[in-house]
């Protein structure tokens, strides 16, 4: 017999989560961890796009993104990161969804974001985006190894869906 899933609810990330963002990141490889402030800015200035997932009163999910300036029909997604109590749930595809229903980005229909090629799961989780969202997932490089990386990063892909119908 299965136990039930425990309810996650998604919510706007206050100032308070800042940390607990820290230390989420800092547990999900390959992502990139930033400062805690970073961290803050990201509960507090990009709360309206950017998702808290809780669960019994613990960060178990997280993503940050934000509009980018001048193309307010686009959502840049900086980060996505799920915990391993919350993996296999298809928490990560629910974070983006809701954060697209949100009002504040009632004027987005097209998504962006960074992945280097060896990440497959990202890879997977935004084809399956781009499929639920009837968008077209395009490919280009981004930022490059040696010219903006000095050979210390792998190359970041630029992930563009879109344009796609947001209701």
């Amino acid at each position: 017999m299965s136990t039930p899933q425990k309810q996650i609810d998604l919510r706007k990330p206050i100032s308070t989560d800042g940390a607990a963002v820290h230390r989420l990141i800092s547990q999900c490889p390959p992502l990139d961890t930033n400062s805690m402030y970073c961290n803050l800015l990201q509960c507090t200035h990009f709360a309206d796009t950017s998702v808290a997932a809780v669960q019994d009163n613990e960060l178990v999910g997280f993503v940050s993104g934000y509009i980018i300036p001048e193309r307010a029909d686009t959502l840049f997604v900086w980060q996505v990161a799920v915990s391993d109590k919350a993996r296999g749930q298809g928490l990560a595809g629910r974070m983006l969804q809701h954060l697209l229903e949100r009002p504040f980005c009632k004027t987005v229909h097209n998504l962006e974001t960074t992945i280097t090629e060896s990440n497959q799961a990202s890879w997977a989780l935004f084809e399956r985006l781009a499929d639920n969202l009837g968008g077209e997932l395009n490919k280009s490089i981004m930022f490059d190894r040696e010219q903006h990386f000095a050979d210390e990063h792998d190359s970041e892909l630029l992930a563009r869906i879109g344009p796609f119908k947001n209701t």
